[in-house]
């Protein structure tokens, strides 16, 4: 089963991905800003091939469909995934709020459980979709198990609603590989994460990938890296296996 698929969201229909065999245990794939687009299904197939069934949903569908929203440009060339960045990408991850996600999460996971078999789900998130990983977990905590966060930036801050104080009131296992050098999620911004697991008691691992950059995943972009990717791939398979 591999197709795209509509969902009755909060505020509208959103596409999403949806591969792998019915009655497996379910994934939820959080995209990153730049959208859905074949990377993201190609990740997806992956994780399905584990035994999961993965859907992975249009979360900025209240900006337009997948294909208008998708870079026009290369972004492996030079200057482009910059560019891309810089034309509103990131006024559409910021209007994203949890009260707009909150919703949303009910009906990702609502059509998820529809595809997978009984029992607990996965979440794994990329970039921006690491926090809505996170928060999900929260809010959802008889439902998620598990939780992959991957270059996410953002997951610790000052505000009152910062993701990582969403991880005491989940009941999942964690996993997250952060960037090298990401001014998104620094050093001090990890530590703090893992004293958050620590406290909630939750198991984790809380690695920093050495010489990976922002969106290492994403092998359609001047960011990738091989290495720290798959690294992401057999960590994120570790976990799934253990809890789901």
């Amino acid at each position: 089963m591999r197709e795209t698929i509509v969902i009755q969201a909060a505020d509208g229909v959103a596409e999403a991905y949806l591969t792998g065999e019915p009655g497996g245990s379910g994934v939820l794939f959080y995209i990153d800003a730049i959208g859905l687009r074949p990377r993201i299904q190609e990740m997806a197939d992956r994780i399905a091939s584990w035994g999961h069934v993965v859907l992975a949903p249009n979360v900025l569908y209240r900006d337009g469909r997948a294909a208008d929203l998708a870079p026009t440009d290369d972004l492996r060339d030079a200057g482009a995934r910059e560019a891309f960045f810089a034309s509103g990408v990131m006024e559409r991850v910021r209007a994203l709020t949890p009260d707009l996600a909150g919703p949303d999460a009910a009906a990702w996971l609502a059509e998820l459980q529809r595809h997978a078999g009984p029992g607990a789900i996965g979440v794994t998130g990329y970039c921006m979709g690491a926090r809505l990983a996170v928060r999900t977990a929260g809010w959802f905590p008889r439902a998620v198990a598990a939780v992959g966060g991957f270059h996410g930036g953002g997951l610790v801050t000052d505000a009152p609603n910062s993701p990582h104080l969403a991880i005491v009131g989940s009941t999942a296992a964690y996993v997250f590989g952060h960037a090298d050098q990401d001014a998104g999620m620094t050093p001090a911004n990890v530590a703090d994460l893992g004293e958050a697991l620590e406290a909630a008691g939750r198991p984790h691992l809380n690695e920093i990938y050495p010489g990976t950059r922002h969106g290492y995943t994403m092998a359609d972009t001047s960011a990738y890296d091989e290495p720290g990717t798959e690294r992401h791939f057999r960590e994120l398979r570790a976990l799934l296996d253990r809890t789901l």
